[in-house]
């Protein structure tokens, strides 16, 4: 029962951090509220401080934090015994396993009081709620079925984006979060949508099988889509326990150790260098030989059943360290700087009006009209950083789209050699038969798609890497001019009081930064992952999952249609004028192979002209989201310390301010804040400090 342990562990974790998830949740929503009253209390004292930004970060971020969930998405081929681990995973035979993945009804699994499915519609139609009997019997073809769809380029259910099936299960309520994706090998077109919401969960779960290691599909998908960008992946050996049923001496131990070491050896090769972060190799840490059949029918008998050697004890101790320990200790950590942001902004805030309280009207103006030299800094320093902003989209929108345009006209000179790989398996005599010649030309079209959404993959992560680059280096950007701004805002506050302002040395330095600067520099992501979508962030803007799912299909679509329509049928042509005497199948490859290549070179610099302008439009909107955003936070920053001042002075104006109230409201609103910070502070803290 000692391997039990683990998994026990992980529902305890996830318990744990849901809990602290809630604990800071509640605070910093008590620390928008109390905020919130403050302002309104303003309109009858001495005026608002202008914190609405704080307000509203600090409201998603505890809006985010009480929704959040460990969303992790499961990848693999059809056949690879998906369902099975997610069955053995959650503890009851709750998804059937013979589900055709070419249903392209993506599956999320969630936490509900009731057992419920709920269909939801991409053409406005209102979601249908489902049981399970009546959901497994509507969304799901037989497999003959299927693939007559797909050779017709047909989908099964055109009309649906989703199903969220609901169950009242442990490990479901304390946070997880399953997207179980159609299969990899079923079309081109849903191995592309799997990279519209890949980045919105926190690991993926690549489901492969012991008895077919490392398939050209795997390795494939893996190398295009997987490969150097950044994401986590758990790979989960299935059906380990077959590899004894499947030797001719099933009880020969020195024949089942060399069959398993040499599968090892094959999965290391293949699957190592998705398993090293930071230089790190941590192999042991991301690939588990798993038993799930195994894992699966002692979890039916008894729902707390040792399940010492099927492998899910390491997996899920693994799998719990990632998530309950790094992810959620960098999530909080992100909610920690928001609410040490609003705490410093309410007390900047008191630490300013406070000696402004004793100055009559007149005196006031003076001061104000004093730093006006000041707030003109602080619109020259938003200026120079938007002009920069706007330098870097222009020059990365004509870099990026000029690689793409080389890129594809570069497709001719290396074709014959890359093609190679995805010619179809059809007998060319088929060609000639005018009965089976819609299924050639129909294997030739998908084997022509594969190639150039693979290739357009492997564009897109070079072009990824260079404007994340490009992001790196105005983060950089934004850290200096923050500094600036902090220098002219601290001379703003020194004018105003005649009080020399005592910088922080409590925090780190970035915390010395303006909210504006943070978030620029990447520092605060307000966002939260949007499935219903399963592209763009929920909230804010997190601008390397904006860019990851928006660029990844850029040109392969209008790639595709371009070329592939007008060079089938010339290939056609040329293999008819061949004729039988020549139709060897060598000789026949290669005349496919340079046909195509003729017909290829021969409308690339029409696909590659139209297509760049689509990517310039693309990568300019990119870093124009940036920029209107961070142009947005400075802007508002500045609005918001002129109308503080505003505000006081309206007030001195209209009413006699009661100093001595004045001076207790604010300082109470001083002391609530921080009450709310330490306890965020000390939520975080004892989190770190169980798992250190």
């Amino acid at each position: 029962m000692i391997e039990q342990v683990a998994t026990d562990r992980f529902i305890q974790d996830l318990e744990r951090v849901a809990q602290v998830r809630s604990e800071i949740s509640v605070c910093l929503s008590k620390l928008a509220e109390t905020i919130n009253k403050a302002e309104l209390a303003g309109d009858s004292s001495s005026g608002k401080l202008s914190l609405e930004q704080d307000i509203e970060d600090i409201t998603v971020a505890s809006k985010n934090l009480r929704q959040g969930v460990f969303r992790l998405l499961v990848l693999g081929d059809m056949k690879r015994g998906k369902s099975t681990f997610l069955n053995a995973l959650i503890g009851e035979n709750l998804l059937p396993s013979d589900v055709n993945p070419c249903t392209a009804v993506l599956t999320v699994l969630r936490y509900g009081p009731e057992k419920k499915v709920t269909i939801h519609f991409n053409d406005g139609k209102s979601p249908q709620q489902l049981d399970f009997q009546n959901f497994k019997y509507k969304y799901t073809i037989d497999p003959t079925e299927a693939k007559k769809l797909e050779q017709e380029k047909k989908k099964a259910f055109p009309d649906v984006d989703y199903a969220v099936v609901e169950y009242p299960l442990t490990l479901l309520e304390k946070g997880i979060e399953i997207v179980d994706s159609p299969g990899l090998n079923d079309t081109e077109a849903r191995n592309e949508l799997s990279l519209g919401y890949v980045n919105n969960c926190h690991a993926i779960l690549f489901v492969m099988r012991a008895s077919q290691p490392c398939t050209l599909g795997e390795r494939r998908y893996l190398e295009n889509y997987i490969k150097g960008r950044g994401l986590t992946v758990f790979f989960l050996v299935n059906a380990w326990d077959q590899v004894r049923e499947s030797l001719i001496d099933p009880d020969d131990l020195e024949e089942l150790k060399g069959s398993e070491e040499r599968l090892r050896q094959v999965f290391n090769a293949n699957l190592a260098e998705y398993c090293t972060v930071e230089g790190q190799n941590i192999y042991d840490e991301r690939v588990f030989e798993l038993s799930s059949i195994q894992a699966l029918r002692r979890r039916l008998k008894n729902p707390q059943a040792d399940l010492e050697g099927t492998g899910f004890p390491k997996f899920m101790d693994s799998l719990n360290t990632f998530l309950t320990r790094e992810r959620a200790i960098a999530e909080l950590r992100q909610v920690r700087t928001l609410a040490r942001l609003a705490c410093n902004h309410t007390r900047e805030a008191v630490a300013r009006r406070l000696p402004l309280l004793d100055q009559d009207v007149n005196e006031l103006k003076k001061r104000i009209d004093s730093v006006e030299p000041e707030f003109n800094k602080l619109t020259g320093i938003r200026d120079e950083f938007q002009k920069e902003i706007i330098n870097t989209r222009d020059t990365q929108a004509r870099t990026i789209s000029e690689s793409f345009r080389s890129y594809v006209l570069n497709l001719g000179n290396t074709f014959e050699t890359d093609f190679l790989r995805y010619q179809p398996e059809l007998n060319l005599f088929d060609f000639l038969s005018s009965g089976k010649r819609e299924a050639f030309n129909t294997a030739l079209h998908k084997a022509f798609e594969q190639y150039i959404t693979d290739k357009s993959a492997a564009w897109t992560l070079t072009a990824e890497k260079d404007i994340n680059a490009a992001f790196r280096e105005l983060s950089r950007s934004a850290a200096q001019y923050g500094a600036s701004y902090s220098q002219v805002t601290d001379k703003i506050t020194e004018k105003l009081t005649g009080q020399d302002v005592k910088v922080n040395t409590t925090t780190t330095e970035d915390d010395n930064s303006p909210g504006w600067a943070k978030w620029a520099m990447g520092l605060l992501s307000l966002s939260n992952g949007n499935l219903a979508g399963f592209a763009l962030a929920g909230a804010g803007f997190d601008w390397k999952n904006i860019l990851l799912n928006y660029f990844t299909v850029i040109g392969v679509g209008g790639i595709i249609t371009a070329v592939t329509g007008i060079f089938l049928g010339p290939i056609g042509f040329a293999l008819l004028g061949l004729g039988v005497g020549f139709l060897q199948a060598d000789q026949a490859r290669k005349e496919l192979v340079k046909t195509a290549k003729k017909e290829l070179v021969k409308h690339l610099p029409q696909v590659a002209h139209e297509q760049s302008q689509v990517v310039y439009n693309a990568v300019k909107e990119c870093f124009g989201s940036y920029e209107r955003e961070v142009s947005k936070r400075i802007n508002d920053d500045i609005v918001s310390r002129k109308s503080e001042l505003d505000n006081l002075v309206k007030q001195k104006e209209t009413r006699e301010i009661n100093r001595e109230s004045e001076f207790k409201r604010l300082k109470d609103l001083q002391e609530n804040v921080i009450a709310q910070l330490q306890k965020i502070e000390a939520a975080y803290s004892n989190l770190l400090a169980f798992y250190s």
